[in-house]
């Protein structure tokens, strides 16, 4: 069994691929991205089973040679793409990365490999804000995106449930909360704040806060999205129906519940790290996002429900140890 992960420099693309090495005796690994991603340490054990592959998926040539008939995959993980404040920041870059390459991975795929399992990682960003006391399901909100991000994703997500509809592919469109707490750098996400709060402070370091503690969010643990990007891959297409996208599951927290959680967790003194610094530009993409989702079709699909705050931040802090 053979696994490609794109995008996998990134933290979600790196715990990813250390739990399906280590869940997957029998399954090989490929890591891509634009720079060669590293090994997990944590998946040191596995090394013989992963391959790191340097590839700039805007390149056609790149694509071809990543993606062929000598190379089959069981499934195929598309994590890649420039983040929301970048896309809205580039356009032209966005588009290129987010969509036109995407796509051409896509067709690539099912010309070379047809049927193939593809899991997407979506975002909420599909969905712009909804009415005050609206809780969005996959049916009784229609995404209209309010960014070029959400846009960018919104119209994959239209491509995979065409391609899997007419059998090219075997997609899964799974639309990712904000990922708090994060490990590593902050990244090009308009929703970077959201783990830069929690991690710089538990690193000795001081953290902007660019909204208002009032803002309430849509997040999840990394532990329990990968826990769900695995299990993505194991649903049978039939119980999809007609729609290959979920809302996967999350909670709702304002910054203002993130804050005490950390001061729970960590004390005074690293609350006392994280400056109040409004951001307009942050903010204004932020206000566009719902905090509110209902999410029994991913329950019914067997995806996990989230952890507290607390104990969210918890297994960070243990992480650190």
């Amino acid at each position: 069994m053979s696994i490609l992960i794109t995008g996998a420099s990134g933290y979600v693309g790196q715990e990813l691929a250390a739990w399906l090495l280590s869940s997957l005796p029998d399954a090989s690994v490929i890591l891509t991205d634009v720079v060669a991603p590293s090994l997990p340490a944590s998946a040191a054990q596995n090394a013989s089973r992963a391959k790191s592959v340097q590839a700039d998926l805007t390149s056609t040539k790149v694509v071809d040679e990543l993606i062929n008939e000598r190379n089959q995959f069981d499934t195929v993980y598309l994590l890649h793409g420039i983040m929301s404040s970048g896309s809205e920041a580039n356009f032209e870059l966005g588009i290129r990365v987010n969509l036109d390459a995407t796509r051409y991975i896509l067709d690539r795929l099912r010309t070379t490999m047809p049927g193939v399992k593809v899991v997407f990682t979506s975002s909420l960003a599909v969905y712009g804000r909804a009415p005050p006391g609206l809780v969005i399901d996959e049916t009784n909100f229609p995404p209209v995106p309010s960014s070029s991000y959400g846009s960018q994703k919104l119209i994959v997500e239209t491509l995979l449930n065409d391609y899997s509809r007419r059998g090219f592919l075997d997609g899964r469109a799974v639309r990712l909360p904000t990922v708090t707490v994060r490990a590593g750098k902050p990244t090009q996400a308009a929703s970077s704040f959201a783990s830069d709060i929690i991690r710089e402070p538990f690193n000795g370091k001081k953290a902007v806060l660019p909204v208002d503690k009032s803002v309430e969010m849509w997040i999840c643990s990394p532990y329990t999205v990968v826990k769900n990007l695995l299990h993505a891959r194991t649903i049978p297409k039939e119980a999809f129906g007609e729609s290959r996208s979920v809302n996967l599951p999350g909670l709702k927290v304002s910054i203002q519940e993130m804050l005490d959680a950390l001061e729970q967790i960590g004390g005074p003194e690293r609350r006392g790290l994280v400056e109040e610094k409004y951001d307009a530009d942050i903010d204004r993409i932020v206000q566009t996002w719902t905090p509110d989702f209902a999410t029994a079709r991913a329950l019914k699909l067997g995806f996990s429900e989230d952890i507290s705050m607390v104990e969210n931040i918890r297994q960070y802090a243990a992480s650190l140890a």
